[in-house]
């Protein structure tokens, strides 16, 4: 037997939503994944993450 016993607890609401809130009111934590080239546009392309949610844009220059 092992003298270990984890307890298991269920996640607070505050801590399950924690930091989602904040996304669905439009304030995303973008980061930049990285700047492919885009053959048919003929431009670079800068593809953000956001870091909380997971949400994907990209921008054009």
């Amino acid at each position: 037997m092992s003298d270990k016993i984890v307890p298991f607890r269920r996640p607070r609401p505050s801590q399950k939503h924690r930091g989602k809130t904040l996304c669905r009111r439009g304030f995303h934590k973008w980061v930049v994944e990285g700047t492919p080239f885009d053959v048919k546009s003929g431009r670079l392309v800068t593809r953000y993450r956001c870091a909380r949610c997971g949400a994907v844009r990209t921008e054009a220059r």
